[in-house]
């Protein structure tokens, strides 16, 4: 997977559903109701993100690799 930053991360995962609740210094929190519980999720607003740290996101947001490339 290529690098990216945590821009990009953020404007994906709002496609696929998320919403921006707040901003804390470099750090965006988005949060997703989907239907049994709310998904919280932490991005670190970086030129690049660790490929660990994506994995992580991705993971907590119940979303595959290949899902999150195609948005």
């Amino acid at each position: 997977m290529k690098h990216i930053s945590g821009k990009e991360v953020v404007k994906k995962l709002v496609r696929l559903g998320y919403g921006k609740v707040r901003q804390r210094g470099s750090h965006v929190r988005l949060e997703k109701f989907d239907g049994k519980q709310t998904r919280k999720i932490t991005v670190p607003i970086h030129r690049e993100l660790h490929p660990k740290t994506l994995g992580s996101i991705l993971k907590a947001a119940g979303i595959s690799k290949k899902e999150f490339l195609e948005k």
